[in-house]
């Protein structure tokens, strides 16, 4: 069996690696991305081209919106016995049509999904949407 080469070396001082390249990353020339605009700067222009730079833009928090959304079938479990359910109030934006209602309800909230407006319609419910003015309709339409 050959010896390893860890037993192959001891006693000799410097494990084959001569006088300063066995020190810590020296012969490496730095631990990781050390160096990148010094000596190792044509390997990052060459295989890293995008590694330095800011691109695109974060847009404001005050601009982002993330809507509230419910489906149908959550209504009956988070407003039992209530036939009359303001939305709005509640803190909830849009009414999605997934999932099943067993009963009757009247909503009233700012936008719905043209399927849950007929699962609703279906059972007898109604959903109250706030009129927008002419010139909004106009421009949805296009």
């Amino acid at each position: 069996m050959a010896k390893t080469k860890t037993k192959r070396f001891r006693g000799r001082r410097t494990f084959g690696k001569g006088k300063k390249s066995g020190r810590g990353a020296g012969s490496r020339g730095g631990r990781g991305n050390s160096g990148l605009h010094k000596h190792k700067h044509m390997h990052m222009i060459k295989y890293m081209p995008d590694h330095f730079g800011a691109y695109g833009f974060k847009r404001p928090k005050s601009i982002v919106k993330k809507e509230r959304i419910i489906n149908i079938g959550q209504l009956e479990e988070m407003f039992p016995k209530k036939k009359d359910i303001d939305l709005t109030k509640e803190g909830f934006d849009k009414l999605l049509g997934g999932g099943n209602i067993n009963s009757s309800l009247k909503i009233k909230v700012e936008n719905a999904s043209q399927s849950a407006v007929e699962k609703i319609k279906e059972k007898g419910g109604e959903v109250i949407l706030p009129e927008m003015p002419k010139e909004q309709k106009k421009e949805q339409a296009k």
